[in-house]
């Protein structure tokens, strides 16, 4: 991981001291478990979203295996 967007590391030094500066010791943390969660429900919803392709993608292989059934016979 040595370019992370394109921002070396003394680029991101300098944004962390700035995110400090701006927002204080005091709001980092509130901040961090805000982006933790909402990171957790995204995962939360892209799993949903992938189940649902999976189950809607058997049914579809179970209607054209019966469609190729009654084409056969």
């Amino acid at each position: 991981m040595n370019l992370l967007l394109f921002i070396s590391g003394q680029e991101i030094i300098f944004v962390l001291i700035a995110v400090l500066i701006l927002f204080g010791s005091k709001k980092i943390p509130e901040f961090a478990k805000g982006l933790g969660k909402g990171m957790r429900e995204f995962r939360k919803a892209t799993d949903d979203i992938k189940r649902e392709i999976n189950e809607s993608s058997g049914e579809i292989n179970k209607d054209m295996n019966e469609i190729k059934n009654n084409l056969k016979g």
